[in-house]
């Protein structure tokens, strides 16, 4: 059986524009609900993660720490490199994003902004206030092929 992947913004379309400003924490008289900062920190990175010239999220540090994680079986490294302060109808982000080479860094920091408010306003009901990005890394690709030649050829001859 095929699965299919469903964005936040087949969701948009298919609500229609007033879906995006929508707060899910109204309370009608039976209760209420809180979106758990961790909650907007995934949703970002998995919206991060589709946009091209994105190559990874996190410093050095963070990264380690996500190798680490998954090496143990842990892996949930879809919120490093993020930093939510969520309220009960707005959320603000920074961002820290390692950027592609030869992917021009402004227009993928555009695109990884209007993807993260997006997957935000869509799924969560929450207004964005600001996403800051701090791009830390651009990658090149040849490093990778040198690191990779380094492990084949070992330390000992």
């Amino acid at each position: 059986m095929a699965q299919t992947t469903v964005t936040p913004a087949d969701i948009a379309e298919t609500q229609g524009a007033g879906a995006l400003t929508k707060n899910t924490g109204e309370d009608k008289g039976q209760g209420t609900t809180k979106i758990d900062d961790g909650v907007i920190a995934k949703i970002a990175g998995i919206a991060l993660r589709e946009v091209d010239g994105v190559y990874d999220l996190g410093g050095g540090a963070a990264r380690a720490m996500g190798a680490l994680r998954s090496a143990v079986g842990q892996d949930d490294n879809l919120k490093q490199g993020i930093s939510v302060e969520v309220g009960q109808t707005q959320a603000a982000l920074d961002l820290s994003i390692i950027v592609e080479y030869p992917y021009p860094i402004y227009e993928v920091a555009d695109q990884a902004r209007q993807a993260v408010i997006e997957a935000i306003q869509t799924l969560a009901g929450l207004e964005v206030t600001e996403v800051n990005i701090e791009v830390l890394d651009v990658h090149i690709p040849s490093d990778d092929d040198e690191a990779e030649k380094a492990e084949a050829e070992g330390r000992v001859k």
